[in-house]
This record gives structure tokens, C-alpha cells and sequence, in this order.
């Protein structure tokens, strides 16, 4: 199994590699922007922060959230949106402190503050209830948001969800490694790569591309200290009431081979939440859309036009 030392040990390579090439860091901010804004992309204002928001597919179907992960940014539901684009409306948007949104002016980043932000997009693109999936940290927002707001969601799709402790997550925020922080700051291409591979299960299925936007996505300026701020206000603590309270009917999704979070973690929120069904994917690891992105998305199809029994 691989393991996150291995990852801190490529960021030290990285590191003195990046450093030896480049020297001082250079911000590229304007040219990773104009380089991934899409004709599909908006920037909206929402609450207070600029969100870039993409939009696709049949303007009057049944509207679908999509929530990435963290350090991710909407290009993670590439695959889905491509997929389920004939069939919904599928909105995305970078999480604050992520992707084209960068920075939030008022670093709402704990998992509560993502949750309630959920109801600010809704608001702000007059969306009066929505089909949600979201991966990890996306995933988290998505039930705390369910939980406290079933009548906004039809339907929830969660992927590898943050949920339980684990790690030294738990009621308090774990200590964050000096070589994470770097890596944050500057995302050195053996660093993504290496964060990459502990995010997939079979490394054949990462791209130069994958591997490049994740890096961009990271190095637009002030999201490597967004995302510390947000690790720094992380916890788990025990969510079974809390999840007890999602009555959405869900499907949680996780692959085998996640490396992240627990798969066992996945059992258990299926015996808590009250209309959950568990599908697990054999050799896929912790981004199931990302790494299975055409079976993942069929069966979330399936799970939203279906009786939640018929999902097999």
C-alpha cells in the first residue's frame, strides 16, 4: 500500500529540484487564468467571494452540484460532466480557496463554513433544489449541508466523503507536516505527481495533463496559504447524529483502493444514514470520478432516475 511518507519524500525531492530550476517562485496567476477559464465558465459573485462557475449541458433537466475535493478544482468532474451533460443541467464551481476562485476574503474554509456555502451558490444561480455529488472534502459539504437542508436536495451522490476521524483528524485539526506546507506554497511537479499517485490506485491512469492542472490549479497565488488555513481548521469530530439527520437518499461511492480515507468508513455511514446504499469499486482509489469516471457516472445516473433499491 502506498504510504504518505513516501509522498513527503518526493516533496523533498521536489523541492530542492524546484528550487534549483527556478530559484524564487513566479506568479503565474493571470496565465493560469486565461488558460483555463472556458467558454462555459462564469464568475459569479457569491456571498462576498468571486466563485468561478461552470456551467453545461440542458438548461430546463434536473440541475446536478458537482463538489470537488481538496486541493482539487472543478476539472476533477471532467468525465462526469461529459458524461451527464445530455441529461442535466451540471454546474460546478472551485471550492473557496481553490482553482479560478482562489482566496476567500472572509476564509470561510472549516467544514461547516463549506457546508453553508453550498445555500449561498444555490441562492446566488436561483436554484430552488438540486441533485448533489461531491468527492472527500466536497463530500463532507455536501451532508452537512443535506443534513440540515433536505428539502434544497432530491438526491446525493458521495464519493469517498469525509466523515469519521481519521489520521490524527479528530476533534482537533491534525499538525500539518513543514513539507505538506511546502508543497502547498508551491506545488513542485514531483510533489503533484507524488500526491497523485496517494490519490489513485493505478498510476497508469495519471496524465501529464492531470498532473499539470493539479499543479496550476495550486499554484494560483494565495490558494497554497488558503489551504493550509483550510487543513488548520479541519476536524472530524464524531458525525453519527449528525449523519442519522440525512435523510436525502444517498449513494456513497468509494474504491478499494483508497489510500486516504477508510473504506471501512463507508460501511459505517451506510448502517447510520437512514437512505444510504454503499458501491465500491475494485482497484480505484480515492477520486472515483477521476479514475472511474464512465462506470461511476452510470451509476450515479442510474441512482438518480431509479428507485435507490435498483442501484446495483
Amino acid at each position: 500500500m502506498k504510504k504518505l511518507s513516501a509522498l513527503l519524500v518526493l516533496l523533498l525531492v521536489g523541492a530542492g529540484a524546484y528550487f534549483y530550476l527556478t530559484g524564487q517562485s513566479h506568479d503565474n496567476t493571470a496565465e493560469i487564468r486565461a488558460a483555463y477559464l472556458k467558454p462555459n465558465d462564469r464568475l459569479v459573485e457569491i456571498a462576498g467571494a468571486t466563485v468561478r462557475v461552470r456551467e453545461e449541458g440542458v438548461a430546463d433537466a434536473p440541475a446536478l452540484l458537482l463538489i470537488h475535493g481538496f486541493s482539487h478544482s472543478l476539472e476533477t468532474w471532467d468525465g462526469w460532466a461529459e458524461a451527464l451533460k445530455s441529461d442535466y443541467r451540471v454546474i460546478r464551481y472551485d471550492l473557496l480557496g481553490h482553482g479560478l476562485t482562489g482566496p476567500d476574503p472572509m476564509e470561510r474554509y472549516a467544514p461547516t463554513e463549506r457546508a453553508a456555502f453550498i445555500g449561498d451558490v444555490l441562492e446566488a444561480l436561483d436554484l430552488d433544489q438540486v441533485l448533489i455529488a461531491g468527492n472527500s472534502l466536497g463530500a463532507l459539504a455536501a451532508w452537512r449541508y443535506a443534513a440540515t437542508n433536505p428539502e434544497k436536495v432530491s438526491r446525493m451522490v458521495l464519493i469517498s466523503p469525509g466523515a469519521y476521524p481519521f489520521g490524527e483528524v479528530g476533534d482537533q485539526p491534525a499538525p500539518i507536516p513543514p513539507m505538506m506546507k511546502f508543497y502547498l506554497l508551491n506545488a513542485p511537479e514531483a510533489g503533484v505527481r507524488a500526491s497523485a499517485e496517494l490519490i489513485y490506485a493505478d498510476d497508469a491512469k495519471i496524465t501529464d495533463e492531470r498532473v499539470k492542472v493539479m499543479g496550476d490549479m495550486i499554484r494560483i497565488k494565495g490558494n497554497g496559504e488558503a489551504m493550509i488555513k483550510s487543513l488548520e481548521e479541519f476536524s472530524l469530530p464524531d458525525p453519527t447524529d449528525d449523519l442519522a439527520k440525512v435523510t436525502v437518499p444517498t449513494l456513497i461511492m468509494w474504491g478499494e483502493g483508497d489510500n486516504i480515507i477508510p473504506i471501512a468508513h463507508g460501511s459505517k455511514m451506510e448502517t447510520v444514514m437512514p437512505n444510504a446504499k454503499l458501491l465500491t469499486y475494485p482497484g480505484v482509489g480515492h477520486a472515483a470520478q477521476e479514475e472511474a469516471p464512465q462506470q461511476t457516472a452510470h451509476d450515479a445516473d442510474t441512482f438518480f432516475k431509479d428507485n435507490l433499491t435498483d442501484v446495483e
